[in-house]
């Protein structure tokens, strides 16, 4: 698949006419990273953004003492960083790759550019930082609202959707509870007591669902593990 075909099927870039796509396609830096390999600290001036063509890039921060906290990991098809088109200041937070990753990266300077030509342009941009808005919304009332037991279980509940009620964590397991806002020990007594309740059974990565609806209660509070 070349450039112009992964740029059409990019949600980011959807409707767009194939013409505006061969101009995106001439502007764009194609960039592989290995996995580990940090794409940008946080403080670092926001030069411009990336859309993720294959791996998984994570987003996080990092307390005073060091402490890694995942805001949002992203994989085929997603951009992140594309705030930096707009507001031009520093990226807020660390970038790193937790697979190899093949990434297209679009300078704030030549994408403005031909944004201030090309309105349908800025009206996709618009509505993909809206999308992400609303999912950023959703992670912090999580966070802040729910117990860890229940972010746990929308979490699963989400994959479950993605793949089927068997499926595999797309994440390790520490990444996944510093995703979740807690710490790995504390996600290994949850994932323990589900297993003990008949809520799913768990084979290193490889989960099964067995109570969906006990989850759907975990997940909205109505229920306590």
């Amino acid at each position: 698949m070349d450039i112009a075909q992964h740029l059409a099927q990019t949600p980011l870039f959807e409707g767009l006419s194939s013409r505006l796509i061969a101009e995106l396609s001439t502007i764009l830096n194609d960039q592989t990273v290995g996995r580990g390999e940090t794409i940008f600290a946080e403080g670092d001036p926001g030069l411009g953004f990336y859309i993720v063509v294959s791996g998984k890039v994570k987003i996080f921060k990092l307390s005073a003492d060091g402490k890694e906290q995942i805001l949002h990991i992203f994989e085929h098809r997603e951009p992140f960083a594309e705030a930096a088109i707009f507001a031009g200041a520093p990226y807020p937070a660390y970038a790193m790759a937790m697979t190899k990753a093949r990434l297209f990266f679009f300078s704030r300077t030549a994408f403005m550019e031909l944004i201030r030509t090309k309105p349908d342009l800025a009206m996709n941009m618009m509505a993909a930082l809206s999308r992400r808005l609303k999912k950023f919304t959703s992670m912090i009332e999580a966070l802040s609202l729910k117990e860890v037991p229940g972010r746990l279980a929308a979490h699963l509940l989400l994959l479950s959707e993605q793949q089927g009620p068997d499926f595999k964590l797309d994440i390790a397991k520490n990444n996944l509870a510093s995703l979740l806002g807690t710490i790995p020990e504390t996600l290994s007594r949850i994932f323990a007591k589900m297993v003990k309740n008949g809520f799913i059974e768990s084979s290193g990565k490889q989960i099964k669902i067995l109570n969906l609806e006990a989850l759907k209660d975990l997940a909205s509070g109505s229920r306590r593990l």
